[in-house]
């Protein structure tokens, strides 16, 4: 139920293994610590990982009203991976996607929320099409690796979220950069500044840049991702200041944009 939601923000890529869920996940956590009410939603059919990146096994409860999201580590989530058993995929055509999309948005009690962050499947397929029209999304939040192979994807996926008319709130640069624990070295393995470039480009904020770390890594696999595990880390406040540009840019985004109108007929 998502009447008493005020944003609801479109964590999107152009393609999987760039770090979106990560993102999404401590994005969601970042504004939570603003003090804001704040949900995480996993619509990524195509791997949904917040179960294993939040350590939850047990199922949400249900009830008269609708279906109680899980409340961890300050926030309520709910994922597709709730719905099976861990390790079996997830076989769905567009119209059984929709209808979990139905069942997130109606059954789901989600109370009174400022944002609920929604962690899309990657790419501009079927699944991220169909989700893209029926969600009351106020913007959408673009995920990157610095390569250029990577912003060719930025661009289409980019580009189909204005042709749904969603607004977007800007580009976040993931695995920007390492720096060495022992020497300090930097080193700039896929590149770097590419996120800023495709902003640049597309005429929307850059939002921010995190860092390839081992301990986000570890961090989601044992459950407690870094902006909880380790809020005082140059990775967890690398989120935190993303978060600030999100808060920013929504404010933006609230006085020029309209509401988003869900597009049909594509």
């Amino acid at each position: 139920m998502l009447q008493n939601v005020k944003h609801v923000i479109a964590v999107a890529s152009g393609k999987g293994g760039v770090g979106k869920s990560t993102v999404a996940a401590n994005l969601a956590l970042a504004l939570a610590d603003t003090g804001a009410a704040t949900g995480l939603l996993d619509l990524d059919v195509y791997g949904p990982s917040v179960p294993i990146m939040f350590g939850v096994r047990a199922q949400p409860e249900g009830t008269d009203h609708g279906i109680v999201p899980i409340f961890k580590h300050g926030i309520k989530i709910f994922s597709i991976g709730f719905l099976t058993e861990r390790g079996t995929p997830i076989m769905w055509r567009g119209p059984m996607i929709g209808k979990f999309l139905s069942e997130a948005m109606s059954n789901v009690l989600w109370g009174a929320l400022d944002y609920l962050i929604v962690d899309m499947p990657p790419g501009t397929g079927d699944a991220a099409l169909s989700l893209a029209q029926a969600m009351p999304v106020t913007g959408t939040i673009i995920v990157t690796t610095p390569q250029d192979v990577a912003l060719e994807d930025v661009m289409r996926s980019a580009h189909m979220f204005e042709r749904l008319r969603v607004p977007l709130v800007g580009v976040v640069e993931n695995m920007s950069y390492y720096v060495c624990p022992h020497c300090g070295a930097r080193d700039e393995i896929f590149s770097y500044g590419g996120g800023r470039k495709a902003a640049e480009e597309l005429g929307v904020p850059f939002l921010g840049e995190v860092p390839l770390n081992v301990a986000i890594r570890t961090g989601g696999d044992a459950g407690v991702p870094i902006v909880r595990g380790a809020p005082q880390s140059p990775q967890a406040k690398a989120f935190a200041e993303i978060a600030a540009n999100v808060v920013a840019r929504l404010a933006e985004l609230v006085e020029t944009e309209s509401a988003f109108v869900p597009m049909t007929g594509l």
